[in-house]
């Protein structure tokens, strides 16, 4: 499916991303497409990295990890997490063609994460469903 975004709509998952991670100490959050293309993001000003890089590498990476819940009999596992040192990151599809990635230090809770990443993707969808034209 093609989806056409306007920028009312994007500045409203903006908005999203910047109420529910900013401020609970997330350094970076971005929705992206399945292809790895960056759809809206917000970041702390601590983030030093590519996210371009890390969107495509990540789309990437879950469709191998989707591969791999099919060949083990599940239809999908719907959220990824790798735990480093300093930074973590936490990956929550978002509907059939999008995933949210969050990358955040040892500062924030994983338990507070999920339940904000799970608020966050019920408004996300509610903007897709209501305002996009497929």
């Amino acid at each position: 499916m093609t989806y056409v975004l306007d920028q009312e709509q994007l500045d409203a998952i903006e908005g999203v991303l910047e109420e529910d991670f900013m401020d609970m100490g997330v350094r970076c959050v971005f929705l992206i497409d399945m292809a790895g293309n960056v759809i809206a993001s917000q970041d702390s000003g601590k983030m030093k990295h590519d996210i371009y890089s890390l969107a495509a590498l990540a789309a990437g990476n879950f469709g191998a990890v989707s591969t791999m819940a099919k060949i083990i009999g599940e239809d999908e596992f719907s959220l990824l997490f790798h735990k480093g040192k300093k930074e973590s990151i936490h990956f929550s599809k978002v509907m059939k063609d999008f995933l949210l990635i969050t990358i955040f230090d040892q500062d924030v809770s994983l338990g507070f994460l999920r339940l904000k990443v799970a608020e966050a993707i019920k408004e996300i969808t509610g903007i897709l469903d209501h305002q996009m034209s497929p």
